[in-house]
């Protein structure tokens, strides 16, 4: 679904906004880092923040993201989460990691159980060219 001539925003370094619902129906916005794999928009977590309540209650969500090299070129994505995963939530953090800080691993808290989601996007909007 995402169009060949923009799926490099996504390989990039990128930072996307996702908006998730709230209980009451409001959006909730949090920048993310992003990766793109089969088709799917891949976004990791911590269990018990607010984007993670709510989409354990909602699978529904939004994405913008912008090329950090032209910023007048991104996509606007909604789509639903089709899996919720920790088992590979761990090895995925480090590969962002490497992606976002160039550092081998991801600094966790002791207590701290990543979670990763898997987003089918189901509209998709170019911003820019």
């Amino acid at each position: 679904m995402i169009p060949e001539s923009h799926v490099d925003i996504l390989e990039k370094p990128s930072f996307a906004h996702i908006a998730t619902l709230m209980p009451d129906g409001a959006p909730q916005v949090t920048p993310v880092w992003v990766d793109y794999e089969d088709g799917k928009i891949l976004v990791n977590s911590s269990r018990g923040r607010r984007k993670d309540l709510n989409i354990e209650r909602d699978r529904r969500v939004a994405l913008s993201v912008l090329d950090p090299e032209n910023p007048y070129r991104g996509l606007a994505v909604r789509g639903r989460v089709v899996e919720i995963n920790s088992e590979d939530a761990e090895a995925h953090i480090d590969k962002m990691a490497r992606k976002y800080l160039n550092k081998e691993t991801y600094r966790r808290r002791a207590d701290e159980v990543r979670v990763l989601y898997k987003i089918l996007p189901e509209t998709v909007h170019l911003i820019g060219g």
